[in-house]
């Protein structure tokens, strides 16, 4: 009876891996839809930071939205094949053959869009940022900074119940901050706190701090590499050369030629965080040897080398600005843009 018994376990044991087995190996894809053809009913989605994937749609595909932040599929809604776009963010789960699509979670970019936007107006909204002078106890001071009524001195305090987060080396986007301590923030990092702040716009108790130790470069372009998407800078002052890498993540803007006369001032005025920001976005052709750029970036894992978070080609007149509006030989600072990211650009 024992032995009949066991006879039977092992069957047992062997039919469920049998049917392990023959069960259909399934992989998934997150990235953006870079490619969308609606005819032929295939589109490519790109994983960060990677080469895009060839997905085709089949007739018994399921389609499913959910909203920014959502990780539940109980919340999905049922979608058409028609509402998926260029730009959306999606999970595709394959079939073994790695590009059937058996099923195709979206978020909408327009979605997405909306979200950054509103967290952009609440970081500016209960925020406040800057570079960091000294800590004391729980509070961060900012260095000073400019204003009609002379100097200002903005502090940040922080809890417990604090999140604090910080810049990953060679990463470019705001999303990719990991958790950090407040021990780990030091003087000279930019930073951004929101939470409760005060009338005056002096003070902020953060519920949330972003921070990281951002470099902001000048210089000549020696070469570039259109393959690999690098370039190489003698930078300015010290005449040593850097590598920048650009990814599809890499924001370029394009500065216009200065004016005849030489006196450059600010196109449509404004402070130079403003002028950046107006400037029209820039093609990696636009980058061309002998020219000037203005590079930002994280500190990388290597010295001679950044990835850019942000990029001004043709810059002798972003440059010349800066200096002009510090009467030195200013330092540029700014960060990221997305949202909550550190954003802006000063002078130190």
């Amino acid at each position: 009876m024992k032995n009949a018994v066991t006879t039977v376990i092992i069957l047992v044991l062997l039919s469920q891996a049998s049917v392990r087995a023959q069960a259909p190996a399934t992989k998934s894809v997150l990235g953006t839809v870079v490619s969308f053809n609606k005819d032929a009913k295939t589109l490519d989605v790109r994983p960060d930071n990677a080469t895009p994937v060839p997905v085709k749609l089949l007739a018994g595909t399921v389609f499913q939205k959910i909203a920014p932040g959502q990780t539940d599929l109980k919340n999905a809604a049922a979608i058409a094949i028609s509402d998926v776009a260029v730009g959306d963010r999606v999970l595709a789960t394959l079939a073994a053959n790695g590009t059937d699509a058996l099923r195709i979670v979206v978020i909408s970019a327009t979605d997405i869009a909306k979200r950054d936007d509103a967290d952009r107006q609440d970081w500016v909204q209960r925020g406040i940022s800057g570079v960091v002078a000294s800590k004391n106890g729980n509070q961060i001071l900012l260095r000073p900074v400019k204003a009609p009524s002379g100097d200002v001195q903005q502090m940040i305090t922080t809890s417990d119940k604090t999140k604090i987060r910080r810049y990953s080396p060679d990463s470019v986007k705001f999303a990719d901050a990991k958790l950090s301590t407040f021990d780990e923030i030091g003087a000279g990092d930019q930073i951004r706190a929101r939470g409760q702040k005060t009338a005056d716009g002096r003070k902020v108790e953060a519920e949330e701090v972003v921070f990281g130790t951002f470099l902001t470069k000048a210089g000549s372009v020696v070469s570039v590499d259109a393959a690999a998407k690098e370039i190489t800078v003698k930078e300015l002052g010290t005449g040593k050369s850097f590598t920048v890498k650009l990814n599809p993540d890499s924001s370029l803007k394009l500065m216009p030629n200065a004016p005849a006369d030489g006196r450059g001032g600010a196109p449509g005025g404004g402070n130079l965080a403003q002028v950046v920001d107006r400037l029209p976005a820039a093609k990696f052709e636009d980058i061309k040897t002998g020219t000037s750029v203005v590079v930002s970036s994280t500190k990388g894992s290597e010295a001679d080398k950044v990835t850019a978070i942000l990029l001004v080609t043709n810059a002798d007149l972003l440059i010349r600005m800066a200096s002009t509006s510090t009467g030195r030989g200013g330092t540029l600072v700014f960060g990221s843009n997305d949202g909550g990211g550190l954003g802006g650009l000063a002078i130190q």
